[in-house]
């Protein structure tokens, strides 16, 4: 399982930052501990005593692809509520603990997996945990604070219908993916909204939060022994299995043009092309391929040729989008519209070019310093982003010696392997979408 790269971000405050807590120091593979409990709950722990501090992030597989048809929302519905009050905790009772704890608790739905978040000084992690434990476990979801979330969520689809990147968003994502459940509008309509009760989130809740689909990622003041009578307090009560709704395979489909109309001083443009699995052996020369084509800021290609010499555009960027079930090579970027189209000439020249000439051994070097160097600094930092790695690494199915092996992999890419999956992913007919005025030329 791997997290969908981008998602439509909850009113109440973002799920674990990169840059949300004071710096930790570096961490390596050799930090990471597995723990098992006595009742079967896995985890990874980095024990780090330099702030009294625990961080705990979690993912149940599943996601807003679970949604049932005709009742869209319903994922991030449930997920919004989780702390709305639970066990014999009102909502406002159940707040005013988490508050008294001094404890941070977010939850949030992406497209295969729903996410939990718990950070909380080390003397206040018993009262926090039990808070936890009762929102994981036995959620309340009764009506009036239903009825305020549910109004929380259709104001913002309101909002949303009138913002043209929120529009075009939903518009790309029908176009690639058609009637597969990564079409769909993951935060609902009003129509779909109102169809929901608090039975429905309930069942969904039971079917969703099971201990077989569980990662689980700790960082901070807390040893392992402790952890594991922890996580058994937290999850040991949840259903064995879930009982999820299978997912196809899916690729984005290619060789079409979007056009979202609308009177903008600056033209959007986004394209994509074929991706490449996370566990596919060219994985890595595709990494480094994407860094030399546009991931990379100030040394790309594309930056170099529609930022700097034409001066086309503050900023254009590729990445490597990955979910669990599909994969794409993204290319987004924005211009004035009367050089919308000599920009989109450009980045299918530059992308054909790399297709087929490949890259050289001088900017395959300095693409590996920066993708081996900017790791630590990026996911490594802080306990937020030590567990929120922690946790994609266990969703890739790798283990903990996976750091070092990474930096290993990388270091092993040829300019002939980069060369060779840039044919075989850049060759395609991309789609392509236009927000703004229409393209001319």
């Amino acid at each position: 399982m791997t997290k969908l790269n981008t998602s439509i971000e909850s009113p109440k405050q973002p799920l674990a930052g990169r840059n949300m807590d004071v710096a930790a120091p570096r961490r390596t593979a050799s930090a990471i501990q597995k723990v098992e409990t006595t009742r079967g709950i896995k985890a990874w722990l980095v024990e780090d005593y330099s702030l009294p501090i625990v961080t705990i992030l979690f993912a149940f597989e599943g996601g807003t692809t679970q949604d049932s048809s005709g009742k869209e929302g319903q994922v991030r519905l449930m997920t919004w509520m989780l702390d709305e009050g639970a066990g014999d905790l009102s909502s406002e009772v159940f707040r005013d603990r988490l508050d008294d704890a001094d404890a941070e608790m977010r939850f949030r739905a992406r497209s295969d997996a729903v996410y939990g978040y718990m950070r909380v000084l080390a003397d206040q992690k018993d009262p926090a945990f039990d808070l936890l434990q009762l929102a994981v476990e036995q959620p309340r979801f009764d009506q009036a604070p239903l009825d305020r979330v549910r109004a929380q969520m259709v104001t913002g689809i309101i909002a949303d219908a009138k913002d043209p990147n929120v529009v075009a968003r939903r518009a790309w994502k029908k176009a690639l993916y058609g009637d597969h459940p990564y079409s769909r509008q993951a935060e609902g309509t009003e129509q779909t909204l109102a169809t929901i009760t608090a039975a429905d989130l309930k069942a969904l809740h039971k079917r969703l939060f099971a201990r077989a689909n569980l990662t689980i990622a700790v960082a901070g003041a807390i040893d392992a022994s402790t952890l594991k009578h922890d996580l058994d307090r937290i999850f040991a009560g949840l259903p064995a299995t879930p009982s999820l709704v299978a997912v196809s395979e899916t690729a984005p489909r290619l060789g079409r043009e979007i056009h979202i109309p609308y009177d903008l001083p600056q033209t959007g443009l986004r394209l994509a092309y074929p991706g490449i699995a996370v566990k596919d052996p060219q994985f890595f020369p595709a990494c480094l391929m994407n860094q030399i084509l546009g991931k990379g800021s100030f040394m790309s290609r594309l930056w170099k040729e529609v930022r700097e010499k034409r001066g086309l555009t503050y900023n254009i960027r590729s990445h490597l989008v990955n979910s669990s079930h599909s994969s794409m090579l993204r290319i987004s970027t924005g211009t004035s519209p009367d050089r919308a189209a000599e920009m989109l000439s450009i980045i299918r020249a530059e992308v054909r070019q790399m297709a087929e000439k490949g890259v050289s051994q001088q900017e395959l070097e300095a693409a590996k310093k920066e993708v081996i160097g900017s790791y630590a600094i990026e996911c490594l930092n802080s306990s937020s982003a030590i567990v929120d790695t922690l946790v994609e690494i266990q969703e890739r199915d790798e283990d903990i010696d996976f750091i070092e092996r990474r930096k290993q992999l990388i270091q092993a890419v040829t300019v002939e392997d980069v060369g060779s999956v840039a044919k075989r992913l850049l060759h395609a007919n991309p789609a392509i979408m236009v927000v703004g005025q229409s393209i001319e030329g």
